[in-house]
């Protein structure tokens, strides 16, 4: 590949950039896509003012810029808590380790690659990107001592900034955790693998093993039910309540009223309905249902144990608690919006056999993924495509074809592929039974960040083409030489795969195409109004990866072939100003893990560094150099101490809560007389339907003003009736009446 072809790509994704860009500053002004681009703020708004109606609309601007700029990490943290710091933080260390690393490099290391050789230079459009990297430089040269020096000041520079943040961000974490209100999941222990007797219930038995054995601290406990078909059941009249009360008036409505079709630009239309009260959720005394009807359930050998104090409770999870350890396993328990009730009934002694499971198809998968990836090599390989297509050598004479192909198309082709990869293995995190949502969310964002870096880079390193070979490691002894000479021929591959997968999906991002679609078809197709409750979270699980894949990418090719960097600088750059106007605007905090991710990150960096210097080491034994070779191994050494270092003082601090920090809580608390009231919240925080579904079944259907009923009472009380002692069917088919009951007062209200 040459410049001309790298700067074909560079155009099509800063075209690309630019026309999403002006596009979300104009779309995002629109009335009706306010729920897209500021869902987090009208979850928190109960009367947004969004009438505006004037030319300023349809004219972009970078205000959007301005303002995520000038927001605070305190501002940050008090909205969306201390995960979406520390992905900020992320990005903050790569833009300061990569501008370290792009001045170095591009004034000392890059220029000497160029000329390396003693070989006279064309113009720079038409010159190889190959004379930009390592291996135009010849053998035994002294000047590689340069390269070397970089390569300290960048394993120097990240490590010391490694240190930092990870010192600032443990601290932030002790913070969140001694500072916020009580957490009931502190109190909380789950306990599974609770033994069957036939003399006592599952209930019976938690009773009486912690009575029995922690007669001072523990307060009482909540069984875990199987619920089946009726639970799911009683979610759906959820969704439909929650359907009913949100059928108010849209504030923008009233602008478009004359008109006789939507605008669909600020979402007004002629038929909106109108409804002049607002819903009130009333509760009728009159109706209840019996306990043997709703409450069908199974109890799990699965409690949520509730102890007087936090210490207790992290004792109580650090004990084992019975010679076997396959019984009374305990864990501290998630935070009660956190938790992943599905999962609580599988047999512990399952969840072993799920991982390997899991494990072994997540392995597979990414073995067959190795197809794609090498038909993506395959494409940067003109020669070999086209001795096997014979009727491509008329096609890529054109100069504009051949830049297309080598310049563009591999990395997005291989771009399409890897969208599959995340929904992948969230399925694959779901099925090891994760009893939260954050650690299966965690659990994904590892798989999908091992995935990105078995077959982004060491396959794209290794593979060379789908034509040519499959198997390239012969000897493991081997592997740094054949890494030294892969990099930097895959280099230019990594740059473009930066344009693409970087630029492109950070305008993609910000635009939020599926859920703007999904929008648009819902208020121009359908007639009906955006669910407020389907605000996104961010996903982590998908853009700490990328972000780390970025961060291997530049730290590897950083001192051969450093024409990536200024990229790389860029995309750092503009991640930095779009997530943070998406955490601002558009994604909502449902769950927080105090910022457990750093440590993935702090190893996934450090391992960065490492196979940079492993790298390097086989560079400077290929190019014959012994000085920078034995300069290298002290660095490699250095580097496994520091992240030593760092996984025996800050690591601890991200895997449990000390016994000082917890006993002065619990003293603060008993001295300030909130220990009791704390108790009587654990008793129903981790309380979930049937009782929350069966209240919502008695709620009835708020009276207009004028004595109306926006919602007849016959409609709400059905459900309470009908229930008692029905079949699934005849349920099933009390919701579809429910639902057309819902879908004909719509209508008559429209016309």
């Amino acid at each position: 590949m040459n410049i001309s072809a790298l700067l074909t790509s560079a155009g099509i994704n800063i075209g690309l950039c630019a026309v999403l860009l002006c596009l979300y500053s104009v779309l995002r002004k629109q009335p009706g896509n306010a729920t897209v681009y500021f869902g987090r703020r009208l979850a928190q708004m109960h009367n947004p003012n969004l009438n505006t109606c004037n030319l300023e609309r349809f004219v972009p601007s970078a205000s959007w810029i301005l303002k995520a700029w000038e927001s605070s990490e305190a501002d940050i943290l008090s909205i969306s808590g201390l995960d979406a710091v520390v992905f900020l933080r992320l990005l903050v260390f790569s833009i300061r380790i990569f501008s370290i690393a792009a001045v170095v490099c591009m004034f000392a290391v890059l220029p000497l690659n160029y000329y390396g050789q003693e070989m006279v230079h064309v113009v720079i459009p038409s010159e190889s990107l190959d004379v930009f990297t390592i291996d135009n430089v010849k053998e035994e040269s002294r000047w590689l001592w340069v390269h070397c020096l970089a390569l300290y000041i960048i394993s120097f520079s990240a490590c010391i900034l490694l240190y930092f943040e990870y010192k600032s961000i443990a601290k932030m974490r002790l913070a969140h955790i001694t500072q916020s209100p009580p957490n009931p999941s502190h109190f909380t222990v789950l306990v599974r693998s609770v033994p069957a007797t036939a003399e006592r219930s599952f209930s019976e038995s938690v009773k009486y093993f912690f009575t029995n054995y922690h007669v001072s601290s523990y307060l009482s406990h909540q069984m875990v039910y199987r619920t089946g078909k009726v639970q799911k059941l009683l979610n759906d009249v959820e969704k439909l309540y929650k359907s009913l009360v949100n059928m108010k008036t849209d504030p923008w409505d009233q602008k478009c009223r004359p008109s006789r079709i939507r605008c669909g630009v600020c979402g007004g239309s002629s038929s909106s309905f109108i409804y002049s009260n607002e819903l009130q959720e009333t509760r009728n005394p009159s109706f209840d249902l019996p306990e043997s009807i709703i409450i069908r359930e199974k109890e799990c050998p699965a409690a949520f144990v509730f102890f007087k104090t936090r210490y207790a409770a992290i004792v109580a999870t650090q004990v084992l608690q019975s010679p076997n350890p396959m019984s009374w396993v305990t864990d501290l328990a998630p935070e009660p919006h956190d938790v992943k009730w599905s999962n609580l009934c599988i047999p512990y002694r399952q969840l072993w056999i799920r991982r390997i499971a899991t494990l072994l198809v997540a392995i597979v998968f990414m073995v067959l993924f190795l197809i794609p990836v090498t038909f993506v090599q395959g494409l940067s390989q003109l020669e070999q495509l086209q001795q096997i297509f014979p009727f491509l050598k008329h096609i890529l004479k054109k100069k504009l074809m051949n830049q297309l192909v080598t310049g563009y198309l591999p990395s997005v082709v291989l771009l399409l592929f890897l969208y599959s990869v995340p929904p992948t293995m969230m399925l694959f995190s779901a099925l090891e039974g994760c009893t939260s949502r954050s650690g299966k969310k965690m659990s994904a964002c590892c798989k999908v960040l091992y995935f990105t870096i078995w077959n982004v880079f060491f396959v794209n390193v290794l593979s060379g083409s789908v034509i040519s070979q499959l198997n390239v490691i012969s000897s493991p002894k081997g592997i740094p030489t054949q890494l030294a000479k892969a990099v930097p021929r895959q280099a230019t591959f990594f740059t473009t795969y930066v344009l693409t997968s970087g630029w492109a999906s950070l305008a993609s991002e910000i635009m939020q195409p599926c859920a703007l679609i999904c929008s648009l078809f819902n208020r121009l197709i359908l007639r009906s109004r955006d669910d407020p409750n389907l605000i996104p979270t961010l996903p982590y699980h998908t853009e700490i990866p990328k972000v780390l894949l970025f961060g291997l990418l530049g730290f590897t090719c950083s001192i051969l072939a450093p024409l990536i960097l200024p990229f790389l600088l860029v995309y750092f750059l503009l991640a930095y100003i779009v997530y943070r106007n998406q955490i601002l605007n558009v994604y909502i905090t449902k769950y927080e893990t105090g910022g457990q991710i750093w440590p993935v990150v702090h190893n996934t960096t450090v391992f960065s560094l490492v196979l940079t210097q492993v790298i390097a080491l086989g560079v400077f034994s290929i190019k014959k150099s012994p000085i920078a070779s034995g300069f290298t191994i002290p660095l490699l050494i250095l580097t496994l101490l520091f992240n030593e270092y760092c996984r025996q003082r800050f690591l601890p601090i991200f895997k449990s809560i000390s016994a000082q920090d917890l006993i002065e809580m619990d003293r603060e608390d008993e001295q300030q007389g909130r220990m009791e009231e704390i108790h009587l919240q654990l008793m129903s925080a981790y309380t979930r339907t049937p009782a929350d579904s069966r209240e919502l079944c008695l709620r009835q259907g708020a009276k207009s003003e004028d004595g109306s009923s926006s919602l007849s009472t016959e409609s709400t009380g059905l459900l309470p009736i009908v229930l008692g002692g029905l079949s699934i069917t005849r349920i099933q088919r009390v919701f579809t009446w429910l639902s057309m009951i819902i879908t004909l007062q719509e209508r008559s209200t429209l016309r």
